[in-house]
């Protein structure tokens, strides 16, 4: 059977993402994974020195993913299905590009726990994110800022003579272009994956990349790499230490069922060896991932059998659908870590998934270097390591083929940004999209010198080095000095964000420049200045009939911040006039509780909490009073 890539339709039961939050996030980035002095004086020096590159200051330009509930309906939604007579994987373009499954034909098998449901959940850097398949991890630490966001799609040429399809877009944390080349060979039992991450700018950019292969867990589940010792880093003290494997702190822990508690096994595979993890069952069968040596890293995660494990993953999906875990594989040795890609250079490399088999009893014995090498070998004669490489060297000069048909398109971001760099990009063309009311306004800026946007409520900042500049030399106007405010605050220049944003509040600019001072405000420690600015916002957007999302966003910022400052009828009057729909979610429900502490209805706020609060964009690692 020849390769086929066809358009196709998955209906799932799925909670959409909804819209993004259009209020910029000023605080700071929380962050799950940071480490402390003396964990960081503890790794290795190159490590270290990688762990301390280039954290992301915020998550701007990129806005949040939180207007989501738990409210699923059968819902259609795009994919494209890649086939030949071994293999057949369907892709979510409109989602990260997520690998949703991949079934080997001649078994029936499926490879990869795929969710029956799409249920957002807090897990993204921005918010909503997703549980199964293959997900396309890029940006910094965690799960990146695309993953319900839409890719270009398109079919290629793939170096076989057949067809592959491209997935790339324009990541916006780190301003990087990224393409994704997915094809079957004839008669073969490998997905193979072409990345390549590219840097067209004239200063090192800081790269992070991890291919997240989520696989169904079993009791009997064994998770195999070519490794004596791991990473460990343990979410309750933020610690990354090298212990052994398989054998740790009285267990097996290359069992995800068996792990007591959610954590990460960053394996310590030595120079030389093949780069290859696999997940197989009671029967030795299962999943195999390997690479090209490139992809240097190897992870395991599992969410732990204790009740929070159990419970986050009945969050993700529905009870009673079975456990997963996550292998993964990266750029370097641990998530912690970004590595500087040079001026005009890029890093790429080839992925190849597929089913391996092997002997269950050597598979589960108790010697471990056994065990690996009986799956070694069974991927070595399923998949030789010399023919990963040569299917990378065939790939490489198909990796600039322009896309014979688009099958699916992305955002309008990358096409700004090739304009104002005035970049060639072969292979991944960025087309400016039909509607690009977001992009118009930075594309009249660019080419005349005004930023081209009216109104009252201001679209998506753009924050790099050059849009900073070209904000500064900008003709006067309130959205060009909000939007400057936004940079400088994201560059570290905070008094002179506030005097751009009050310097947007004298050229008329209402409640967003009112907020972000605000936002400021809380940061800098001013909770009396930050409620007074608060409480004037809200009044201000509701006059000026600001949206709906926007009017929720606010006011999940002012409550806080007027109890905060002692203001709790100003409080409840915030609440008061949050839409029903909106006020009857988690986050809205707990606030009002504490209004009811505030005003010493300790029996009121009780009964809230005791008839259960669900907080359904609940963030990783968040705690929420």
């Amino acid at each position: 059977m020849a390769t086929t890539i066809r358009r196709a339709v998955l209906t799932l039961p799925a909670a959409s993402p909804g819209p993004e939050n259009p209020l910029p996030r000023l605080g700071t980035r929380g962050d799950v994974h940071r480490l402390d002095r003396a964990a960081m004086a503890a790794l290795p020096p190159a490590m270290a020195r990688r762990t301390r590159y280039a954290p992301p200051r915020s998550l701007l330009p990129v806005r949040r993913r939180d207007d989501y509930t738990r409210t699923r309906v059968p819902t259609d939604l795009d994919a494209i299905v890649i086939e030949n007579d071994r293999l057949r994987a369907t892709v979510l373009p409109g989602l990260g590009g997520r690998v949703h499954s991949l079934v080997h034909k001649p078994t029936g098998r499926p490879l990869l726990y795929s969710n029956p449901v799409l249920q957002p959940a807090g897990f993204a850097l921005n918010g909503a994110w997703f549980s199964g398949g293959i997900e396309w991890n890029i940006g910094a630490t965690g799960h990146g800022t695309l993953s319900v966001a839409p890719l270009h799609a398109a079919r290629v040429p793939a170096p076989d003579g057949g067809e592959m399809l491209r997935l790339w877009e324009w990541e916006r944390l780190r301003d990087l272009p990224f393409q994704v080349d997915l094809w079957l060979p004839d008669g073969s039992d490998f997905l193979y994956a072409g990345v390549r991450v590219r840097n067209p700018h004239h200063r090192a950019a800081p790269v992070y990349w991890w291919s997240n292969t989520a696989v169904p867990e079993t009791p009997r589940t064994r998770v195999l790499a070519p490794a004596d010792a791991a990473w460990h880093f343990g979410y309750d003290r933020a610690s990354l230490r090298r212990v052994p494997v398989p054998h740790w702190d009285g267990a097996d822990r290359t069992y995800p069922a068996d792990g007591s508690r959610h954590a990460d096994y960053f394996y310590d595979l030595p120079d030389g060896e093949r780069r290859w993890i696999a997940a197989l069952d009671e029967h030795g069968q299962g999943l195999v991932q390997t690479s090209t040596d490139a992809l240097t890293g190897r992870k395991l995660f599992l969410w732990g059998a204790d009740e929070n494990g159990r419970r986050w993953q009945e969050w993700l999906t529905e009870p009673g659908t079975g456990g997963y875990a996550e292998i993964q594989a990266g750029l370097a040795p641990t998530q912690l870590e970004h590595v500087p890609l040079e001026a005009g250079g890029e890093f790429a490399w080839l992925e190849a998934y597929g089913p391996l088999t092997a002997d269950p009893a050597a598979v589960h014995g108790a010697d471990w270097a056994a065990a690996r090498a009986e799956a070694a070998a069974r991927l070595e004669a399923a998949l030789p390591r010399a023919a990963v490489d040569a299917a990378y060297a065939a790939w490489r000069p198909y990796a600039d083929h322009q896309p014979k048909e688009t099958l699916a398109t992305g955002s309008g971001w990358g096409a700004l940004e090739v304009e104002r760099g005035r970049l060639e990009l072969p292979g991944t063309p960025f087309p400016v999209p039909a509607e690009d009311d977001e992009q118009r306004p930075w594309r009249a800026l660019l080419r005349t010198g005004a930023l081209g946007e009216e109104g009252p409520e201001p679209g998506p900042s753009l924050v790099s080095p050059a849009w900073r500049e070209l904000l500064e030399h900008a003709e006067p106007g309130p959205h060009a000095s909000y939007h400057l405010g936004v940079a400088q605050w994201h560059a570290g220049d905070r008094a002179q964000a506030v005097r751009s944003w009050e310097r947007a509040l004298r050229q008329g600019m209402g409640w967003p420049a009112r907020r972000a001072l605000a936002a400021a405000d809380v940061e800098r420690g001013h909770p009396e200045r930050a409620a007074e600015r608060y409480a004037r916002a809200v009044a201000e957007a509701r006059e000026a009939g600001a949206s709906r999302v926007a009017r929720t966003a606010l006011a999940l910022e002012a409550i806080p911040a007027l109890l905060a400052a002692g203001r709790t009828e100003d409080a409840a009057a915030v609440l008061t006039a949050v839409h029903p729909t909106a006020r009857a979610r988690g986050r809205f429900r707990l606030l009002e509780a504490r209004i009811l502490e505030a005003r010493g209805d300790a029996a009121g706020a009780r009964a809230i909490r005791d008839a259960g609060v669900v907080v359904e964009d609940l963030g990783e690692g968040e705690t929420f009073p």
